[in-house]
């Protein structure tokens, strides 16, 4: 499989747009029918339902993520760190571990969260 676009950079971006808020600019890195789940939440389905999402339905925000490890391999990446921010008005730590598929075109096609929390 031949990406465009290298999932490590691509992966770099993302977290970098969710912390500063550049939703317009994150959501160019998802394909029109992105998969999203997330822990406690019903699942994500289109760029719609992303968008939505990120501009007025994520429970966090002032955050900042921190990635410990970052394994790419063909067209699926897998990513482990902190995140450091506010939920709910309460400032939150935790860890996750994100796991991502990419199609042809280096945009990201599934998305899976996992946290040490019940609920993100």
């Amino acid at each position: 499989m031949s990406l465009d676009v290298a999932p490590r950079s691509v992966l770099e971006s993302y977290y970098d747009y969710v912390d500063d808020g550049e939703t317009e600019a994150l959501l160019e890195l998802f394909a029109d029918d992105v998969r999203y789940e997330r822990p406690g939440q019903g699942t994500i389905e289109g760029i719609d339902e992303l968008r939505a999402f990120y501009e007025r339905n994520r429970p966090l925000e002032d955050g900042l993520h921190e990635i410990d490890r970052m394994l790419v391999v063909d067209d699926c990446a897998a990513v482990r760190g902190r995140f450091t921010g506010v939920q709910d008005g309460e400032e939150v730590e935790f860890g996750f571990a994100d796991h991502h598929e990419f199609d042809d075109d280096g945009l990201i096609t599934d998305r899976w969260s996992y946290t040490d929390r019940d609920t993100v």
